[in-house]
């Protein structure tokens, strides 16, 4: 009988992207879906982006733990600690009746109850961080994980430390970032592909400081005919963006709200605007693409402005602090990338050598000797 995997983790897209990438990968070692199984959270991403999945996916009550004290906070986190045991208990049952041979984590406030039961159960664990800072879950349990294996290399390597990159989608990893697919996707995406192209992507829910520094540069550079700006504003803020979109004579300034179309985005970008979330940073790197980055203030372990230096320090990328992110700061530092080709060349270049291809496949590697360890 096959031994079952267990994937676990969610919330965002960040962490539920990397969870497929690693099945796909165990995928093409000649595992059945019906070995692999998927938990994550009922409030996450995870009932859209895993929902057309041959996995078995099981979402579990519960939403993670506000760090406030505030009266509804509080009450809020009393709710969520209940929802919490309530998850735990499931996750249980699953381990019980399931009995996995590894558990693997990717993190988020949707891994702890998998990781815990897992622990309780005595299965193998492999966490999986994206971040350069481990995130809380992560290292409540760090000792009783086999291996951990880090997206971005942290200040401090534990003992089982393995730094194996973040894994990508299949989707990015065939962005060939060729001028016929850089027209294709620009015609898809309503601009024109001779001119310099600004993606901005902030994310699901997106950025008001940015998005609001974004609309101030749309109407800075209203008459430049060489710029397209695509905003990706995040759901939250797309109606608001769309209705101060400023009157733009010349400059091609498309809002778009969330969607799943990055391979189109990053097919045409000559600069991206972006948070500093790990799988960002992978994907900037691995496809070589020069970016300005805005990472999230207050992020746990403040991981985002960590994730960025690290790409800041090869020469791969501009960092912006949140609270600098003006429509002034904006137009400075675009256009000296966009007015210094050979400069852009070779950030993107060094974003490049940052990239790894081959992360998904190393963590199926690691996955199966874990499994068949013992």
């Amino acid at each position: 009988m096959a031994r079952t995997i267990v994937i676990t983790g969610g919330g965002t897209g960040g962490h539920i992207f990397p969870m497929t990438a690693v099945a796909d990968a165990l995928a093409a070692r000649g595992l059945d879906a019906d070995v692999i199984k998927f938990v994550g959270s009922r409030r996450g991403q995870e009932r859209t982006l895993l929902s057309s999945r041959a996995e078995e996916t099981v979402l579990l009550p519960g939403r993670g733990i506000k760090r406030s004290l505030r009266p509804l906070a509080l009450w809020n986190n009393v709710t969520a600690l209940v929802r919490l045991v309530f998850s735990v208990l499931i996750a249980l049952r699953l381990v019980l009746r399931w009995r996995p041979s590894v558990v693997v984590s990717v993190g988020g406030y949707a891994a702890f109850p998998m990781v815990l039961a897992s622990v309780l159960t005595r299965r193998r664990l492999i966490f999986i961080e994206l971040d350069a800072t481990a995130g809380l879950v992560h290292r409540v349990f760090e000792r009783y994980a086999t291996v951990f294996c880090f997206g971005i290399r942290p200040s401090h390597l534990p003992a089982n430390g393995r730094v194996t990159g973040v894994p990508l989608r299949p989707s990015i990893m065939g962005v060939e970032r060729s001028f016929e697919q850089r027209s294709e996707a620009a015609a898809r995406l309503g601009v024109d592909p001779q001119r310099h192209i600004v993606i901005v992507m902030t994310g699901s829910l997106g950025s008001a400081t940015v998005n609001n520094a974004v609309v101030g540069l749309a109407g800075l550079w209203s008459e430049r005919t060489d710029v397209a700006i695509v905003h990706v504003t995040g759901r939250r803020d797309f109606e608001s963006v769309s209705q101060r979109h400023p009157e733009t004579t010349a400059l091609e300034y498309v809002v778009l709200p969330f969607a799943d179309a990055m391979n189109d985005l990053w097919s045409v970008a000559d600069v991206a605007l972006c948070r500093a979330g790990a799988t960002t940073v992978a994907e900037l790197t691995y496809l070589g693409i020069p970016s300005i980055m805005v990472p999230l203030p207050n992020a746990p372990g403040d991981h985002q402005t960590k994730n960025a230096q690290s790409v800041v320090d090869a020469g791969g990328a501009l960092m912006l602090p949140d609270s600098a992110c003006s429509a002034n700061t904006l137009a400075a530092a675009v256009d000296d990338l966009l007015r210094e080709p050979t400069s852009r060349d070779q950030m993107g270049a060094a974003a490049r050598n940052l990239g790894r291809r081959d992360a998904a496949d190393v963590l199926a590697t690691i996955v199966l000797e874990v499994r068949d360890g013992e």
